[in-house]
């Protein structure tokens, strides 16, 4: 296993839009890998006395597609306002209908993922028409993503080098004991090094891109749009910055979608631990759909095929993907570019086709092209994934992500690795292909160079007008335990349940799309006996 690999939680992009829900393959290639570009934190020291942030006017201007961008400051250090400040970039498509009744605000989630592109681009993909009609739509880069102010860390050499290791098996630490202490010395070595690129390329930046720093950017834009209160589509991470802008501003939250709900008072362990069985009921959703098609690569003599198969037929189904797994572990695979695939680069393809059920018939040709040795294949779909082309990293989400995940979550004042492997093998135990590649989470952010944040707790929200929450019982990224959680735990929250698989549920059903509307356009909040779509 390539100990270069960001350990842990998998990148919860949003879908709704993001990973992608619906049947839009061009906006989940986008969002997938995000929007905007990669850049250097950008950061200004203020006019003298300038504190008032909400009283900025943007200087809008078009961008193309229709919409119109601008880039509005914030401070760097919300505790400090009248200190160095940054930019963040914002683009708006106006109301199709003329007479706007007020802004949505939507952010596609990661963390990382940039919304200012994906909102002048393909706005008519995030939400729907009649939402458009009434709207102003506001895409926003959060900080430290996209065009904003960014986190930076190391060149398009050296993210390859980081996420897919150097090709050097030996080098790349690939034949170390999975969970030995050197294996885990090993991971500790290499995200402290990412994490003091970071520092030495971001600078103070890096300190202050915590999730509710972006929430206090979303009051402040409020704000600057004129709005009373707060209308916003979150999906995936996004919800997280909504739920904690719900319990920080409840008196001006207003209609609030949280579509594939985080857990905000969930740590990161849990939260990896509780994904890792979405991820692994995905596979088996996938497995029982692909032993249903002629030339299924899992198929094998007495698997029923052409119907339902049986649960038996499924397990042998995901034997041959850990034992897949299992030999690129043993012997990894050298792809054309000269790059090595390892097993938790295949794991990365593995998942990138589970978040929406259309692109399932990719890992058929996966299955087939690694087990004939082929890497190829394995190579595009975790490039996709990671937001590489041609080489080129086109945004900063694997670095936004990490630094944002590393400020958000507490961290051990020291690591007990005897406590790690346990904790690994129950998550191994619940997920017996998946599990062991979302396991010792806390190696990711052990050395960080700046101290965690810890937004994680229950959230309230007393007083907020009602929040629909939204959760898909197939989720393989946002597990529908969490959307339940979350409902609970805000006075306000409504649950709304889709039923089927894949990452949020917008978008893709013609029942949660009139719900999710009539919310957003007349404050409809549904039924208890109506909050249910198949």
């Amino acid at each position: 296993m390539n100990r270069r690999a960001v350990i842990g939680l998998v990148a919860v992009l949003a879908a709704g839009a993001l990973f992608l829900t619906s049947c839009a393959p061009f906006l989940t290639a986008l969002l997938e890998g995000g929007s905007g570009a990669r850049g250097r934190a950008v950061i200004a020291t203020p006019d003298a006395g300038f504190t008032d942030y909400s009283a900025q006017r943007p200087k809008w201007s078009s961008c193309g597609g229709g919409a119109r961008c601008a880039d509005v400051y914030a401070p760097l250090d919300w505790a400090d306002p009248g200190g160095e400040r940054i930019t963040l970039r914002l683009a708006k498509q106006p109301a199709t209908g003329g007479d706007p009744i007020g802004t949505l605000f939507v952010n596609l989630g990661g963390p990382g993922v940039a919304g200012a592109s994906a909102v002048r681009d393909y706005v008519d993909g995030l939400v729907g028409a009649d939402v458009r009609e009434r709207y102003d739509v506001i895409g926003w880069d959060p900080r430290g993503t996209g065009d904003s102010s960014a986190v930076y860390c190391l060149d398009d050499a050296g993210l390859d080098e980081f996420v897919y290791g150097t090709g050097d098996p030996e080098a790349d630490g690939a034949y170390l004991e999975y969970g030995s202490d050197a294996w885990i010395e090993d991971g500790i070595a290499a995200n402290e090094e990412f994490g003091a690129a970071c520092a030495a390329k971001t600078g103070p930046l890096l300190g202050h891109v915590d999730t509710l720093s972006t929430v206090r950017d979303l009051e402040m834009l409020r704000g600057i749009v004129g709005d009373a209160k707060l209308n916003y589509l979150g999906y995936s991470y996004g919800t997280r910055i909504g739920a904690l802008y719900a319990d920080t501003f409840p008196e001006r939250s207003g209609r609030l979608v949280l579509d594939g709900a985080m857990d905000p008072a969930a740590d990161i362990n849990e939260l990896s631990r509780q994904q890792v069985e979405g991820i692994e009921g995905a596979l088996r959703a996938y497995v029982a759909d692909c032993l249903t098609r002629d030339g299924c690569p899992l198929g094998a003599a007495g698997d029923k095929t052409g119907g339902a198969p049986d649960e038996r037929a499924v397990d042998r189904g995901m034997a041959r993907i850990a034992a897949l797994l299992a030999e690129v572990e043993r012997t990894p695979i050298r792809a054309k570019d000269g790059r090595m695939l390892y097993d938790t680069t295949l794991f990365t393809a593995l998942i990138a086709p589970l978040y929406s059920e259309w692109r399932w018939p990719e890992l058929d040709t996966l299955i087939t092209e690694v087990s004939a040795a082929r890497a190829g294949v394995a190579f595009r779909l975790a490039d996709d994934y990671n937001d590489r082309i041609g080489g080129v990293y086109e945004t900063n989400l694997l670095e936004a992500f990490t630094a944002i995940n590393c400020l958000d979550f507490p961290r051990p004042e020291r690591l007990d690795f005897d406590a790690m492997r346990a904790d690994a093998a129950e998550t191994s135990r619940l997920a017996p292909v998946t599990g062991k590649y979302q396991t010792f989470g806390d190696v990711t952010c052990a050395k960080w160079p700046v101290p965690a944040v810890d937004v994680i707790h229950p959230v309230r929200g007393a007083g907020a007008d009602p929040l629909l929450i939204v959760g898909t019982t197939g989720d393989p990224a946002t597990p529908y335990r969490w959307a339940e959680s979350l409902a609970g735990q805000l006075e306000s929250g409504v649950l709304v349940t889709y039923v089927g698989d894949g990452h949020t549920a917008y978008g893709k059903s013609a029942c949660i799309n009139g719900i999710v509307d009539d919310y957003l356009l007349r404050g409809d909040v549904p039924a208890a006996d109506a909050a249910r779509c198949e």
